[in-house]
């Protein structure tokens, strides 16, 4: 059996090992964190409940009135994740991404605000601070009186980090810090501020580290308040530093390692983001339904008719699979999980573009009454749509997915081709490796084998474990097709990452949902848990399809044709053809 907390699922998965103790059983709250969310439910539906036509206004204006933040500071949604010890709730991970659900049943905006101070803005001291940092922020923190924002984005540097400009220059006891911040969110308000910035290291090359700032230091200036598509409501500006003196017991984490602690906060974070957007689909599962159901053509509701139900059939798939991934990405967190980046990644991924997808089809639902301002649905849809740009494009993770778990792989290929070239020098050694990478070839061909297993499932998932377990082999083939194809230059090969990315999503996808499924059957009987049996048909039959294509298309495709015809409107930078 494998160390939960130092094996990730989907790296393992990749090289044609199910490590089935990581997802089974389904991570479940205790009945004392049940009974807490609950309490914070009601909370939320008296406070939120009443304010439809409040965020519909607020939208309008741009902007979130001070005496509302007053009122979430005073239900205490600034403290979810703060330890009991500093005044917070002391939420894990499962139940503050479920807390996030709730108030995206609500209103975006509303939760972004409260996300951004939690899932970012303030998880690094959470994460990385010392004791001293903790004794003197979190108490603040925890009831509202400061606010938190994640100051990492800067023009020219979002998805590319490492490229940011601000810079902290040690100077007496401690650092002077120049530069300016992009689309911070909260900005506006913030008194907290985990910003990150350039350090000089040993070797002159400027690496980055991250700082505590707050916005009382002398040199910090806040920029006006963005125009956006949408979160409307919410507070995002620039941040400026201007010689902004800030102490070295200000110092999050150590010297030079800023990416690292950024990477984490962003890793840990996820399930905010993920929780909200589970949250707003059901909000339109809701809607959509309602709106179904009322609204008639010839005669009979729109509800009858078999294009609607497909639509609404859809989002209830994505949003019971989106729920799944998140609340199993929860579970690894908050049980000691070292290993759960790519995990993190694709819960983000796959959580955003289903509410995406959900918000456009609850619109279509509503018709003219969806493109209307009055009706929620084009707010919804507008909302959503940044969710797949912020906390890392869903490009750039695609790319983190895939190269991250291709990763174990090429290290096994350089060993094996250390062993080829060590053959005759030690035979029994170097025979030992090219045996061992023969049988796992032979048995991911096979399928023979317990490594690429899942056992102990019911028997009614038994053609869905079939699917898994050989799309598994086809992945970690795959994987070492493109590796022994590409080499090093796989880095630049964005077409077979993202194919291999989409795989990876869509069997991570297939796991949860099978240890979702499993869960209900095992505490309610297969007979109660047959609708949920059904989505999950439904989501592998979808799955496998795209997986086949996915392979397929690995090395069957027009990849480069399409990349041609970018270049010439590069060139062109414009369309070349015309009718007349």
């Amino acid at each position: 059996m494998s160390d939960k907390t130092t094996t990730s699922f989907m790296r393992s998965l990749c090289m044609g090992q199910i490590e089935q103790d990581v997802l089974f059983p389904f991570p479940t709250l205790s009945a004392d964190q049940k009974e807490t969310l609950h309490e914070i439910a009601g909370a939320l539906e008296s406070l939120l409940g009443p304010r439809s036509e409040d965020f519909h206004q607020w939208d309008v204006v741009g902007e979130m009135p001070a005496g509302f933040i007053d009122e979430l500071k005073e239900f205490g949604m600034f403290g979810l994740i703060i330890p009991e010890e500093y005044g917070g709730m002391g939420l894990g991970n499962m139940a503050y991404s479920r807390t996030l659900q709730e108030v995206g049943r609500y209103d975006a905006s509303v939760a972004v605000t409260i996300g951004a101070h939690s899932s970012i803005g303030m998880r690094g001291l959470v994460l990385f601070g010392t004791e001293d940092q903790k004794q003197r922020y979190m108490p603040r923190l925890a009831t509202g009186e400061m606010i938190a924002a994640f100051c990492l984005t800067e023009p020219g540097a979002g998805s590319d980090a490492a490229a940011i400009k601000t810079t902290a220059v040690k100077e007496g006891g401690g650092w002077v810090l120049n530069g300016n911040k992009l689309w911070i969110t909260n900005g506006g308000f913030a008194d907290f501020f985990t910003v990150f910035a350039r350090t000089d290291s040993e070797d002159s090359h400027g690496m980055m580290s991250a700082f505590i700032v707050t916005k009382d230091m002398p040199g910090v200036s806040i920029g006006p308040h963005e125009d956006k598509m949408g979160l409307r409501a919410s507070s995002t500006t620039t941040v400026l530093f201007d010689d902004v003196h800030v102490p070295a017991e200000n110092l999050l984490g150590e010297v030079g390692k800023g990416f690292k602690v950024a990477m984490q906060i962003l890793n840990s974070g996820r399930t905010g983001l993920g929780g909200g957007s589970v949250g707003g689909m059901k909000r339109l599962i809701e809607l959509a339904t309602q709106q179904a159901n009322e609204r008639k053509t010839f005669g009979q509701p729109i509800s009858s008719y078999g294009l609607i139900k497909e639509k609404v059939g859809q989002m209830v798939v994505d949003c019971y699979t989106s729920e799944a991934v998140v609340t199993m990405v929860g579970g690894l967190i908050d049980g000691g999980s070292e290993e759960y980046a790519v995990e993190a990644a694709i819960s983000k991924v796959y959580a955003t573009e289903c509410l995406s997808r959900s918000a456009d089809e609850a619109l279509q639902i509503a018709g003219g009454n969806g493109f209307m301002r009055e009706y929620p649905y084009e707010r919804i849809v507008r909302d959503s749509r940044i969710n797949r740009i912020f906390e890392g494009t869903n490009e750039i993770l695609r790319l983190f997915i895939a190269l991250t778990a291709m990763n174990d792989v090429a290290s096994q290929l350089k060993e094996l081709s250390r062993s080829m070239k060590g053959v005759l020098n030690d035979p029994i050694k170097g025979f030992g490796v090219l045996s061992d990478y023969a049988r796992k070839q032979a048995s991911l061909r096979t399928g023979r084998g317990d490594a690429g297993k899942l056992a102990g499932l019911h028997e009614s998932l038994q053609p869905q474990v079939d699917i898994f377990e050989k799309k598994t082999r086809n992945l970690a083939q795959a994987a070492d097709r493109i590796l022994r194809k590409h080499g090093k230059n796989i880095i630049g090969k964005q077409f077979a990452t993202k194919r291999l990315a989409d795989i990876m999503i869509d069997l991570f996808v297939m796991a949860c949902t099978l240890s979702r499924v499993q869960a209900s059957i095992d505490t309610h009987g297969v007979e109660k848990a047959a609708k949920e049996i059904e989505i999950l048909k439904v989501f592998t039959r979808e799955a496998r399809i795209r997986i086949k294509r996915n392979f397929r298309r690995i090395d069957n495709n027009e990849d480069e044709l399409l990349k041609a015809l970018a270049v010439d409107a590069f060139e062109a930078e414009r369309y070349r053809w015309d009718t007349i």
